[in-house]
């Protein structure tokens, strides 16, 4: 479960922050997760909530959006959307696609509270 270690760099880049910023609590934490990134979104929620309590991410909310994936095709030349890798072009059924959004993983927002 690879989603474990993901938390343990999420709540590192929060620490990190923390000492940076000098604030005491996280209490909401906004995540992009793309479709196409590989990462099952309730393992990670719950790899997360796992870690959380003694640290800076204990009782918070955590907000994870899932952008969809997008794919450049080398065919037709046309940006389609798709679900997961593998799946052919809308537009011309080619399957020489380029992932073009979606494979993010990224912290977008904290919401925290001063010393």
């Amino acid at each position: 479960m690879h989603e474990m270690s993901l938390a343990g760099g999420i709540l590192k880049l929060v620490e990190d922050s923390a000492r940076r910023e000098r604030f005491r609590r996280v209490t909401r934490i906004t995540l992009e997760v793309g479709k196409l990134s590989g990462v099952e979104v309730e393992s990670l929620r719950f790899a997360l909530g796992a870690i959380a309590p003694g640290t800076l991410l204990d009782g918070a909310e955590i907000a994870i959006e899932e952008p969809p994936g997008t794919a450049w095709c080398m065919s037709c030349a046309e940006l389609t959307q798709i679900t997961e890798r593998g799946e052919p072009c809308r537009q011309c059924g080619g399957f020489r696609l380029q992932p073009a959004g979606g494979t993010e993983l990224r912290l977008i927002d904290m919401v925290v509270e001063d010393d």
